[in-house]
Formats: C-alpha cells, structure tokens, sequence
C-alpha cells in the first residue's frame, strides 16, 4: 500500500498487514516459502515449541534469520497470569526480543481467553518493558482495561483458535473499532478463508494474524498467498470507502434522459 499507509505497532514501521504464525507446516521449506509468498514482516514462535539450544531450534533460527523477519513470540498453553510472565520471561531471553504475544487461556473447548489474568500479566509485563500483543476477546471494558495496563495494541479474537468460521461477533468488532479508532487492532484467531480476511479488513482492521488455515491447507504457499492478496485489498476497499447498504434497489444506470416506448413514433 506504499509508505503513507504503513502499519505502526510499538518501534516497528511495516508495510505488511499480514502476520503469520509458524506451527504444523508440513516442513521447513514450505514454511520459508509460505512466508516469502505472503510477504509476511512478523512470525509467532511459541517458547513451547521451539528450543533454541536443540538442532530443531537451531535449524528453526537459521531459517527466520535468512528470511530476515520479526519474531513474535507468544504464550501459548499458559493458563495463568503468573504461568504467562514466566513464560515471556524465558522468551524475551531467548528470542532476544521484547515483544510478547501474551495469551492466557481460560476455557478448554474454545480456548476463550481469561481476561482477568490477561489484564494482569498484561500490566506486570509493561511495567516490565514488555511490548505487549494481547490475545483477547472483542470487548470493550477488557479492551479499555488492557490499554491502561499498557498495551499499546489489541489483538481481538474472531472465532475460537483454530475453528476457521470467520467473523462470529460482527457486532462487537464493528464497536471496537469504533471505540478505539487510533489504536492498532490486528484480528487474532478464527480465519478460516481469504474471503473472511478480507471481510475483517474491510472493517477498518489493521491486520490479521493467522496459522491454521494457511499451514494446514493443501498448499500452504498457494494459500498464503491467496490470503495476501485479499488482505490486500480489504485494506485497499476500506481506504476507498464502501458503499453503504441499502433496503431498496438503485439504478446503476441514469433514468434521466431515457427514451420511452416501444418504438418511434413519428
């Protein structure tokens, strides 16, 4: 989209919108690939899954440095504020990198987050000098919560991790962007298909991060790119300003001036 619209999340200036997590791909080349194609600037890692003393976790750096992305880590599988700081305690030491996607997780069947611990790891990591990326729900109170703890972005849900059904609460996205205007919102979780990315973008999102529907697809790097392209343009409608809708028909063609009748008359 060129310089005038690039994303600002935290220290970084990035013309992609697009992030990209980085598990269950069916190797590490196509995982390279996939990340080329979709021209994705910021990767998740979770701690949990990759070491950075084992060959796995060696072999893993190599490739994110060659591609010469951010990396993102995150939280996942921690249950508790304390269990969550611990673990993005142990991150920023690894990784080197005081950004954290911090997930705490509340509820087994939808992986919803515990709001209430993800305020308070949220505010014990900024006060910590954490950069803070929270996996959070679309509601407003915990959105203005997580803001005066210190997160400087929001990244709302838009179905449970994993289930690819697209946008579940359009109501409540639609509102939270309403209610924080300036502030960068990246939808988290739920995207199954371009045509939802698209959808979340034509909102006024500012970016989306998914790993399923991508890693797991036939062909990753197709997908990814096919992602790319709708992410894209969902930006690119939202800043040309949609058309509203309407009850009733319109003419896309004038009336005025129209000939009438069947045929001539003399």
């Amino acid at each position: 989209m060129g310089k005038s619209d690039d994303l600002v999340v935290y220290d970084a200036r990035l013309s992609s919108r697009f992030l990209l997590g980085t598990a269950r791909y069916p190797s590490p080349a196509i995982l390279a690939e996939a990340i080329r194609t979709a021209g994705a600037e910021i990767v998740t890692v979770s701690l949990r899954r990759e070491a950075g003393g084992s060959r796995a976790g060696e072999s893993f750096w190599r490739l994110i440095r060659e591609l010469g992305v951010r990396v993102l880590p995150n939280t996942a599988g921690c249950r508790t504020a304390k269990e969550a700081v611990a673990t993005a305690q142990m991150a920023r030491e690894l990784f080197g990198t005081s950004w954290i996607k911090l997930e705490v997780i509340g509820e087994e069947d939808t992986l919803q987050p515990d709001v209430f611990g993800l305020v308070e790891a949220a505010r014990i990591l900024s006060d910590d000098g954490f950069c803070v990326f929270p996996y959070t729900t679309e509601d407003l109170v915990v959105a203005e919560r997580l803001l005066d703890a210190g997160c400087r972005v929001l990244m709302p849900w838009a179905a449970p991790i994993g289930s690819g059904r697209g946008i579940n609460n359009l109501f409540g996205l639609r509102a939270l962007r309403a209610h924080f205007p300036d502030t960068p919102l990246i939808v988290d979780a739920g995207l199954g298909a371009p045509s939802q990315a698209a959808a979340v973008m034509e909102l006024g999102f500012d970016a989306a991060l998914l790993n399923t529907a991508v890693a797991r697809a036939g062909d990753p790097v197709a997908m990814a790119r096919a992602f790319s392209l709708a992410i894209e343009a969902g930006r690119a409608a939202y800043l040309s300003g949609l058309m509203e809708p309407r009850d009733m028909a319109a003419p896309s063609t004038p009336v005025l001036g129209r000939a009438f009748g069947d045929g001539f008359e003399a």
